[in-house]
């Protein structure tokens, strides 16, 4: 039987045993951009000490890598190279040849997985179970490789890092008001270590190091990033010093774990220099992958702030060719949730999920704001006269929904949710499926269906999955893989 997940390649944390990096964790793809006819990449590195991992050798030369951030007993390295994106490659690492499937120009695939983890106990799961479905994305990829990797969200389940210290135990629940400063420090310190036992332990579970050494990945945050329900737990906790804090941290971790930079340093497919929201785009050969932050402008009041909608009203004023894939964090479509937020209300019981119902965009509390959003994108398919792909997580279900924006054109949200975690009742699945019969069309001229799977009974699966996206002769296509019920049918786009 497997270990835990968390000594995977690292100390256990149990018994006041010290967390360690027993051998280097990576290299850990990850797409910076795509300039011309190649891709800029960063491979990451974790290792003990300062123990400088070596250096990239591709066609072009070596490539040593420079140091991000330090820990007690660890480093965080970052190499920056370049490979072709008209043509499959490879490059070397410490003995290691890694085949690199990095055509972008033609017929390719794309994986696309989201909500990696639990919110309880997740370090302490066996790694088979837990990595089941990236074994069966490992071996996918092995059958017809991926160029590239998106993660849509809750790339780490963060919630348990608060435990353990005296200014957060009891988070969200009850904060100290006016924490001092040294005691802020020390909180600090706190949660950058316990950031990094669990990036350390994820990336490095064998089925995701294999994968990330091969596929460049690209992420985008949610809340479990930073801790369950950010921006839409009360102010009183996220604008407190200690809520404060927390985010600070999460964010580091985020720009150092998830995009392997750090401030003063993004790639140029971000939007904003300065990170004060953390959307980014990418444009490649007859594709865009565009990708709003939904969490680091969010209140219990807006999901996104003036720089997101920037980004987005800039993104529908270009000319793009071929297909958008468009990653939402949190669904753009789906049931009629006010239905549900309106019962909470008047059940004392259910007012804690309130936070779950206010992240989504069909909230009460974000209605305008969702018509926004849904009128910014017909305007970019109609701008560029395509069909617009959402592809998003965050629910631990499988489902798709297909609005219809006018002209023949449509916005087909695809939810692939969860890989690693574990699927909600059977029960939930069905009642969600009920509640999608409820007409929500906030753009009354623009209907929204929830729609089945390929070959599946049901609007919403919960089986653990992920999506496999592929561009044919120009035309692209969907498939979930399902853990019990398998690969679903094609699904033309």
């Amino acid at each position: 039987m497997s270990r835990p997940l968390q000594d995977v390649a690292t100390g256990s944390t149990h018994a006041g045993v010290p967390f360690r990096i027993t051998s280097p964790i990576g290299p850990v793809l990850f797409l910076d951009d795509v300039a011309g006819s190649q891709l800029l990449l960063s491979a990451l590195f974790i290792t003990a000490g300062d123990d400088e991992p070596p250096p990239i050798a591709t066609a072009a030369g070596e490539t040593r890598a420079t140091r991000l951030a330090g820990y007690d007993h660890a480093r965080v390295w970052r190499a920056r190279f370049t490979l072709p994106a008209d043509r499959a490659s490879d490059y070397r690492w410490n003995g290691t040849t890694y085949a690199v499937a990095g055509d972008l120009t033609g017929d390719m695939r794309l994986a696309y997985v989201s909500c990696n983890g639990e919110e309880v106990g997740d370090m302490d799961r066996e790694g088979s179970e837990r990595n089941a479905m990236w074994e069966r994305l490992r071996s996918e990829h092995q059958r017809r490789p991926f160029a590239l990797m998106l993660h849509g969200g809750d790339q780490i389940y963060a919630d348990e890092v608060t435990d353990g210290h005296n200014l957060s135990h009891d988070w969200p629940e009850h904060i100290p008001r006016d924490p001092s400063s040294a005691a802020l420090d020390d909180f600090r310190h706190h949660l950058r270590e316990r950031f990094l036992e669990r990036y350390a332990a994820l990336y490095a579970a064998p089925q995701f190091a294999w994968l990330c050494a091969r596929v460049p990945s690209l992420m985008q945050w949610d809340d479990h990033d930073i801790c369950d329900g950010w921006g839409s737990l009360r102010r009183s906790r996220t604008y407190s010093p200690v809520g404060q804090t927390l985010f600070a941290v999460a964010r580091e971790s985020f720009l150092v774990f998830q995009q392997a930079t750090t401030d003063g340093d993004l790639p140029m497919r971000f939007a904003d220099p300065e990170g004060q929201h953390l959307g980014w785009a990418v444009h490649g050969p007859d594709l865009r992958i565009l990708a709003p932050d939904l969490r680091s402008e969010r209140t219990r009041r807006q999901i996104m702030g003036p720089g997101g909608w920037a980004m987005m009203e800039a993104e529908a004023q270009h000319e793009v060719e071929g297909h958008t894939l468009l990653m939402s964090s949190v669904p753009l479509l789906g049931p009629r949730l006010s239905l549900l937020e309106a019962l909470m209300v008047v059940i004392p019981r259910m007012q804690k999920y309130e936070d779950d119902l206010r992240d989504q965009w069909q909230s009460r509390a974000h209605r305008e704001e969702w018509r926004r959003m849904l009128r910014l994108v017909r305007d970019l398919a109609r701008r560029d006269g395509h069909d617009i792909t959402a592809v998003s997580g965050e629910i631990h279900l499988a489902t798709r929904a297909v609005m219809d924006l006018g002209g023949g054109l449509h916005l087909n949200q695809l939810v692939a949710s969860g890989i690693a975690h574990r699927a909600p009742p059977k029960g939930w699945a069905r009642f969600l499926g009920a509640l999608s019969w409820l007409a929500e069309d906030p753009l009354p001229e623009h209907p929204i269906r929830v729609e089945r799977l390929p070959g599946q009974p049901g609007r919403y699966i919960a089986e653990r999955n992920y999506l496999v996206l592929e561009r044919t002769a120009g035309n692209w296509t969907a498939l979930w893989d399902l853990e019990a019920s398998g690969m679903t049918e094609v699904m033309s786009l």
